[in-house]
């Protein structure tokens, strides 16, 4: 089954420190070379983003950072897992690192099965 992980926090101006980006980086190398992990990547802050909208019946592109915005989505990956408890294990796993490194952040990581074959 293939799985996009989606982390999302509260903090979007906290950046991952070294020793977290570290920490990640040799997560990541573990799994692509076991053929797990497919694609990562962090993403850039708010103000560097659009937003394109429908509503009303029309579109509407809005330039970040974005006002409404509670959570932000700091960064995804994509698995190839045997089943949900793999990713929640993988997820768990991932998320440990942000505890060990990163003292006092808060976030969540989404586990999302991709539908179809």
């Amino acid at each position: 089954m293939r799985f996009m992980y989606i982390v999302t926090s509260p903090q979007p101006q906290v950046g991952p420190t070294p020793g977290l980006l570290e920490a990640m980086h040799k997560l990541a190398e573990r799994e692509i070379k076991a053929g797990r992990m497919l694609d990562n990547g962090g993403l850039m802050p708010l103000q560097t983003g659009a937003q394109v909208r429908v509503g009303d019946g029309r579109l509407s592109v809005i330039d970040g950072p974005f006002v409404e915005a509670k959570e932000v989505v700091g960064g995804y990956a994509i698995f190839e897992l045997r089943d949900k408890e793999e990713a929640v294990a993988m997820a768990k796993e991932f998320m440990q690192l942000h505890l060990d490194h990163m003292p006092g952040w808060e976030g969540t990581c989404e586990l999302r099965a991709f539908a179809g074959p």
